[in-house]
C-alpha cells in the first residue's frame, strides 16, 4: 500500500510540476527557468509544513507523510532538473546567471523550509 500512496503522489506532484511549467514558460520563456526556481521554493516550504504537521504534532495522519512527502513533493521539486537548468545556462555562456541561480535557490529553498516550520508552529 506504501508503494501505491508513493506511486499516486508522485503522479500529482508531476502534474502539477507539468501545470507550473506550461503556466510560467510565458513568462521568461528560455531566459531563466522560473518553473524549476517556483516548484522547488513552494516544494520547499509545503515540506517544511508537512514536517510539522505529520512527524512533530501529528496533526496529520503518518500515513499520509508517504503519499505527501515522498511522492507528491518528492515529483514536485525538481531537483535534478535544478542541476540540468544550471548546468545548461552555464555551457550557453551565462556563467554569472547560473551561479545566482544555483545561490538563489539554495538560499530561497533553505529559507522556506524554515518559513514553512516557523509559521506552521506558531499557528498550532
Amino acid at each position: 500500500m506504501t508503494w501505491l500512496a508513493v506511486a499516486l503522489g508522485g503522479a500529482l506532484g508531476a502534474m502539477g510540476r507539468y501545470g507550473v511549467t506550461l503556466y510560467t514558460f510565458p513568462i521568461l520563456a528560455n531566459r531563466f527557468p522560473l518553473a524549476t526556481f517556483s516548484v522547488n521554493i513552494v516544494g520547499s516550504l509545503l515540506i517544511g509544513i508537512c514536517y510539522v504537521l505529520i512527524i512533530e504534532k501529528g496533526v496529520i495522519a503518518p500515513e499520509l507523510r508517504n503519499w505527501l512527502m515522498a511522492g507528491f513533493l518528492g515529483a514536485f521539486t525538481t531537483f535534478s532538473t535544478f542541476a540540468l537548468d544550471a548546468v545548461t545556462l552555464w555551457q550557453n555562456g551565462h556563467a554569472q546567471l547560473a551561479a545566482i541561480y544555483v545561490v538563489a535557490s539554495v538560499a530561497a529553498c533553505i529559507a522556506a523550509v524554515a518559513a514553512g516550520i516557523h509559521c506552521t508552529l506558531r499557528l498550532l
